[in-house]
């Protein structure tokens, strides 16, 4: 029993070690400070667009970790009227559980900075997402947003009451059987109860322009570069 319990502080110790300092997947959730990118926990997109509403070219050299410990989303320009962006992605997928972030978006119209979960035909499944967005024509406010089996429209504005692209905070979302509860610096702000979504998803951030869409997003006026921050996220699982 000695020899048992000390083995097992041991592992406490050292799994303690690996969430302070670097992200973990354990089984119950995941940490992730972004001190570097970890690529058996994270993908970043590369090389396509996803077309309709998204005027820009996902590329990996959009997904940096800075020197100060964040991860930064960049929206640039290659070339005249032609946009790249950046998007990370979990490669596992997770379920109900509590979702959290503490990011900074950018701020210019016409663009999103968001932190999701997602799952579609792409991965073999219906189209469930959940959303935190930023629409960048007016960061004073958030967007709450969820699909079930691909029918949205429910979108829920927040005035924030601060500037969000000024500073970091923490935004989350809480997703459960029979409900969603987003949250802003650990208040409640919006819940959901009908037709909520059961597939998990993986778990992504990104930034991008839109098109088309100005009377959802504004007009993008093609500025550039343009970055979202994200200090940290972390999933705990119900």
């Amino acid at each position: 029993m000695k020899k048992k319990s000390i083995f097992t502080l041991c592992i406490t110790v050292l799994l303690s070690a690996v969430l302070i300092t670097g992200s973990a997947l354990g089984a119950t959730g995941i940490w992730e400070p972004f001190n570097y990118y970890n690529s058996d926990l994270w993908e970043k997109a590369n090389g396509y667009s996803n077309g309709n509403m998204f005027n820009c070219t996902w590329r990996s050299n959009n997904v940096t970790n800075t020197s100060d410990g964040k991860m930064r989303l960049a929206l640039t320009s290659s070339s005249y009227n032609k946009f790249d962006c950046g998007e990370l992605r979990s490669k596992a997928k997770t379920g109900y559980g509590l979702y959290e972030v503490r990011m900074m978006p950018a701020k210019n119209p016409g663009i999103v900075s968001s932190f999701f979960t997602y799952t579609g035909p792409t991965d073999g499944t219906p189209w469930d997402e959940i959303d935190i967005e930023f629409l960048g024509k007016d960061t004073t406010k958030v967007q709450f947003n969820y699909y079930t089996n691909g029918v949205g429209g429910n979108e829920k504005i927040i005035d924030l009451g601060f500037d969000a692209s000024r500073d970091y905070h923490t935004y989350a979302f809480d997703w459960q059987p029979n409900r969603i509860t987003w949250y802003v610096d650990g208040v409640a702000r919006h819940t959901a109860t009908t037709n909520i979504p059961k597939n998990p998803g993986k778990i992504m951030m990104n930034l991008w322009n839109g098109t088309g869409v100005d009377s959802w997003l504004g007009s993008y006026n093609g500025a550039n570069p343009l970055y979202a921050y994200y200090d940290w996220v972390r999933y705990t699982s119900r």
